[in-house]
C-alpha cells in the first residue's frame, strides 16, 4: 500500500513537471515556428503547426524595415555597462556592509530587499527628473545608470551573504604580509565569492537586456533605442505583422536562452549558495 502511494506521488509529480515545462517551452517553440511562417499561415484556421516553406525571409525583412542591428548594439552596450557598474558598486557596498560593525545592519539589508520589490513604475518620475537635469535622456550611459539604480539593491543584498562567509582571518593575514585593502579585496576576497559575482552578472545582464519600461520612457529616440522597444515598432494602425515580430523576437531572446541553458548549473549553484549563506 505504501509502495502504491509512493508510485502515485511520483506519477503526480511527473505529470506536474510535464505540464509546467510545457507551459514554459511551448510558447517559445511557437514563437520560433511563427518566425518562419507568413501572415497567411499564422492566421490560418485550422492552425498550421509547421510552415509550408522554411525560409529566412522574415528575418531579412525584419532587419530591413528597422535598423535592428543598431538596436541590438545599443542593448549590448547598455546591458554590459550596467553589469560592470553593478559588479563594481555592489561588491564594494556589500563588502562594507559585511565587514563594518554598525547598528541597524539587518534593517539596512531589509530595506534594500524592500526597495528591490517596488514596482519599477514608481521610480519613473524621480529618475526622469534626475536624467533630465543631468542631460542624459536618450543616452546609453543614462539608461545604464538608471538600470544600475534599479538592480543595485538586489545585488548588494545578494552579495552581502557571500562576503559574510569569508573568514576575516584571511584578510588580516594578507594585510600583515603588506597587502593593502584594495589588493586584499581584489586579489583574495573577490575570487572567493566568484559564484556570487558570476550569478549576479548573468542576472543583471538578462534583466537589463529584457527591460522595456525604462528604455521606452528614457530613450525613445532612434539613436538610443533598445531591442525591447524596437519590437513594438513593426505594428501600424491597421496591421500587426506577427511574422516580423516573431522573427525579431527570436533574434532577441534566443541568444539569452542558449546562454542560460549552457550556464544553468552555475547560475542555480550561485543562487542556492547565496540563499544558504544568507
Amino acid at each position: 500500500m505504501a509502495m502504491n502511494k509512493k508510485k502515485l506521488c511520483r506519477f503526480g509529480l511527473a505529470v506536474f513537471q510535464i505540464v509546467f515545462l510545457s507551459m514554459m517551452i511551448l510558447p517559445f517553440l511557437w514563437l520560433i515556428l511563427g518566425s518562419f511562417k507568413n501572415m497567411r499561415e499564422l492566421s490560418a484556421i485550422p492552425v498550421k503547426i509547421f510552415p509550408e516553406v522554411w525560409s529566412l525571409d522574415n528575418f531579412r525583412q525584419a532587419f530591413e524595415e528597422q535598423p535592428f542591428a543598431r538596436y541590438i548594439f545599443n542593448s549590448v552596450v547598455v546591458a554590459a555597462l550596467t553589469t560592470v557598474l553593478i559588479i563594481v558598486v555592489a561588491s564594494m557596498t556589500a563588502y562594507s556592509l559585511a565587514r563594518t560593525k554598525i547598528k541597524g545592519k539587518k534593517l539596512i539589508l531589509i530595506l534594500l530587499l524592500s526597495v528591490s520589490l517596488l514596482p519599477p513604475v514608481t521610480l519613473l518620475n524621480p529618475l526622469y527628473y534626475m536624467l533630465s537635469n543631468m542631460k542624459l535622456l536618450n543616452s546609453l550611459i543614462g539608461l545604464s545608470l538608471v538600470l544600475t539604480v534599479v538592480e543595485l539593491p538586489t545585488a548588494v543584498w545578494f552579495l552581502t551573504s557571500f562576503f559574510q562567509t569569508v573568514p576575516i582571518d584571511m584578510e588580516e593575514s594578507a594585510m600583515i604580509d603588506g597587502a593593502g585593502i584594495l589588493k586584499t579585496f581584489t586579489s583574495i576576497i573577490l575570487p572567493l565569492i566568484g559564484p556570487g559575482i558570476f550569478t549576479i552578472s548573468i542576472m543583471t545582464f538578462i534583466n537589463a537586456w529584457n527591460n522595456y519600461i525604462f528604455p521606452s520612457v528614457f530613450n525613445p529616440l532612434p539613436k538610443a533605442r533598445t531591442v525591447t522597444v524596437a519590437l513594438t515598432l513593426y505594428s501600424t494602425e491597421t496591421m500587426v505583422p506577427w511574422h516580423l515580430i516573431s522573427a525579431a523576437a527570436v533574434v532577441v531572446t534566443l541568444p539569452l536562452v542558449i546562454v542560460v541553458l549552457l550556464l544553468q548549473k552555475k547560475i542555480i549553484s550561485g543562487i542556492m549558495d547565496g540563499g544558504v549563506k544568507g
